[in-house]
């Protein structure tokens, strides 16, 4: 059983930054992409970014391009969001997750059908 557990969530200012991190633990993800997703109130969770077995590929909603980064450490079986220039829109609870079939060019939903998910971690950036 894998267990993945998110930390670095909390309240910020809007421009400012935030990082998120993931440790899965149990066994490790290998051979699959892990990623981020959010999901708002009143509202779907939605894909934000995802990252290939070995970090070569990766790729994001449109709406965080350019201000989120992905990565992550196989060694420590760790997945990492950092957040700039944060938005009140990016106002969320954030998910990793791992078993993911992506490795490379554009995230698509069914990359997730297998996904194993945490437990979530909020991020809130006020105005």
């Amino acid at each position: 059983q894998v267990q993945l557990v998110e930390s670095g969530g909390g309240l910020v200012q809007a421009g400012g930054s935030l990082r998120l991190s993931c440790a899965i633990l149990g066994r490790t993800s290998s051979n699959y992409g892990m990623g981020w997703f959010r999901q708002a109130p009143g509202k779907e969770r939605e894909f934000v970014a995802i990252i290939s077995w070995r970090g070569g590929d990766t790729d994001y909603a449109d709406s965080v391009n350019g201000r989120f980064t992905i990565s992550r450490d196989n060694a420590q079986n760790t997945v990492t969001l950092q957040m700039n220039s944060l938005k009140p829109e990016d106002t969320a609870v954030y998910y990793c997750a791992t078993g993911i079939r992506y490795w490379r060019g554009r995230y698509n939903s069914n990359m997730i059908t297998s996904a194993e998910w945490g437990q979530g971690t909020q991020v809130t950036v006020s105005s």
